[in-house]
């Protein structure tokens, strides 16, 4: 009796399902993904054999360019929205809310607190303009407004439960003067902060 030979064809997947995963997994990074924001300032660190990696968050950065300027950086949406109105109501400096969330999301405080609306109202190469224009945040003896970005920062309530306390970091180009490091240690004397560390680059061989 002969063999009945079955039909042969090619197995079909439905790809229906992983197209529509795809779709919501690119929909998802969209929505989440926060993009960095462009650098007020940079600095050029000087190399070491320190092995100690700074988390990512909780941190409050003063940079140091090669200019000698210095930048003011602290993380925390909420927190950055408290301390700009204290500032603001200590030197009688308004902000409307557009200036305030935009506020919320810069990568580092770089000017007089006068000047703070004008740059925020600024984009791209005006905001550039302005820095280049400026000195940094004031941080002499007769108008210390790193003083106070400090202080206000550091008495931002904290819940311990969730949050550590602000780790303070000085970042610090190799072209920027003793002097003015000296003095930016001088600043965080003045808040009570004597623990902090020096941002540099992994030496290699």
């Amino acid at each position: 009796m002969p063999k009945i030979k079955m039909p042969k064809s090619s197995p079909s997947i439905d790809m229906t399902p992983m197209v529509d995963l795809g779709f919501l997994l690119v929909t998802f990074f969209m929505l989440t993904t926060q993009f960095r924001p462009e650098e007020v300032a940079t600095a050029t660190t000087p190399s070491s054999i320190s092995e100690l990696i700074l988390p990512d968050k909780n941190m409050m950065v003063l940079t140091i360019d090669k200019q000698n300027r210095v930048f003011y950086f602290f993380d925390g949406q909420k927190d950055r929205r408290e301390v700009l109105m204290k500032m603001s109501a200590e030197y009688e400096v308004p902000f409307t809310e557009d200036q305030i969330k935009k506020f919320e999301n810069i990568s580092a405080v770089g000017v007089d607190i006068g000047i703070l609306p004008k740059w925020l109202d600024a984009e791209g190469t005006e905001r550039k303009q302005i820095i280049d224009q400026n000195n940094g945040v004031p941080m002499d003896s007769v108008n210390n407004q790193l003083k106070d970005w400090l202080y206000f920062s550091r008495m931002q309530p904290r819940n311990t439960q969730k949050e550590t306390a602000y780790r303070v970091a000085i970042k610090g180009d190799r072209e920027a003067s003793y002097k003015t490091v000296k003095r930016v240690m001088k600043v965080l004397e003045e808040v009570k902060v004597f623990k902090f560390n020096l941002i540099t680059e992994m030496k290699t061989e």
